[in-house]
């Protein structure tokens, strides 16, 4: 049997542009890379603020390489610390959640924080008056509240919040007060699915924004959005939200009515639906009656997960109204997009795959994506 030699590239047409190569979504050390100068640098979107509903209530996050335990205090602010014990390094909260009394305890020698940070006690510490409880305090991490969620970010000097995080929704939306529009901080949790995905972060981040896919692997989602069976990606375009289709009455997965419009949506961003990116890590899906809001937490170069949550008013979910039909539409978009980003996965460490892929023109906006990447990284090619 005659075998061929794969080309090392293929010479590109001129509607084509050459993706990542494979190793940038298979190689732990470019994950490595990423944690330290992507998750561990900029803001990080850690938990929903109303998860923490009382002084003592905590959770733990990770964030690049590092644990982050976020908590409530006594006085109700929200407060963000490494999550890791000043005297010789233990974790201090092993939990994924929880809520304490007063303070924070380790559980190997008792060294014990009060809910903002400050060492309070430990067993002899009053036979050692030199030691500094702030100094000795935990690693204070900083915290952003926006849109009902706390952000954190490891960076010593960390990016302004308002031209990075913020940003991304003036960008999308060409209005800084557009998003502000569906009150997110306001609103209820009414559904929340985690998913763990057997693929890298960025293949889901790619997906999410085409829709050259969508007439493929959508077929609920075209059918509401009519524009996206042509492969339009709404978000490359400023301003423009993809309208539902004449027939349709609702965000859900019949296309029957949802509920009632969400008080300050205006009437140009009633019956449209808007996605927007916030780098590196979160999407928020914005419709007129609830908002979805995806945030990623990369754990391995071929492993996510992600936990998306669908809001509400606040009267809809206190009614106990059947949200089922709204949330079963993005669940199915879900499991749809992350089964092809699984199928994907596999074959990034394929010769086939050495030298990257290609974007077709409906896809052209994603080596934006690619580039910001590169630049973050600081490669000068990929």
């Amino acid at each position: 049997m005659t075998t061929h030699p794969i080309s090392p590239a293929t010479p590109l047409s001129p509607s084509l542009i050459a993706t990542l190569p494979g190793h940038y979504y298979t190689d732990p050390d470019v994950f490595r890379r990423e944690q330290e100068k992507l998750f561990e640098t900029m803001w990080f979107c850690a938990v929903r603020s109303a998860d923490l509903a009382g002084p003592g209530a905590f959770r733990t996050v990770r964030v690049g390489r590092e644990s982050v335990v976020v908590t409530r205090g006594r006085t109700g602010e929200l407060r963000a610390f490494l999550n890791v014990c000043r005297h010789r390094g233990a974790q201090l909260c092993t939990e994924e959640s929880g809520e304490v009394r007063r303070s924070l305890q380790c559980p190997y020698h008792a060294w014990t924080y009060d809910l903002d940070g400050r060492l309070i006690a430990a067993p002899n510490l009053i036979k050692m008056p030199d030691v500094d409880r702030v100094a000795y305090g935990l690693i204070k991490v900083a915290l952003r509240e926006w849109l009902g969620y706390a952000w954190v970010c490891l960076a010593d000097e960390p990016p302004s919040f308002e031209d990075t995080v913020m940003h991304a929704a003036v960008e999308r939306l060409g209005d800084a007060a557009a998003i502000e529009h569906y009150g997110t901080e306001r609103l209820a949790l009414g559904r929340r699915v985690t998913y763990d995905v057997r693929a890298n972060w960025k293949l889901i981040v790619e997906n999410f924004m085409e829709c050259y896919h969508c007439a493929t692997i959508h077929p609920e989602l075209t059918e509401v959005l009519p524009e996206f069976a042509d492969g339009y990606a709404a978000q490359y375009y400023v301003g423009h939200g993809a309208e539902f289709g004449q027939e349709i009455e609702g965000f859900t997965v019949d296309g029957s009515p949802g509920f009632p419009r969400l008080p300050e949506v205006s009437a140009d961003q009633d019956r449209r639906y808007y996605a927007i990116t916030v780098k590196p890590t979160v999407f928020v899906n914005l419709v007129p009656d609830h908002v979805i809001l995806h945030r990623m937490f990369p754990l391995a170069e071929d492993r996510t997960v992600v936990e998306c949550d669908w809001l509400y008013a606040p009267e809809v979910v206190a009614s106990g109204a059947d949200v089922s039909k709204s949330v079963e539409l993005f669940h199915r978009v879900n499991v749809q997009d992350f089964e092809a980003c699984e199928r994907t996965q596999p074959a990034m460490s394929s010769r086939a795959y050495r030298e990257g892929g290609v974007l077709v023109p409906n896809e052209h906006h994603i080596a934006l994506f690619h580039e910001w990447l590169l630049e973050r990284l600081g490669d000068g090619h990929a």
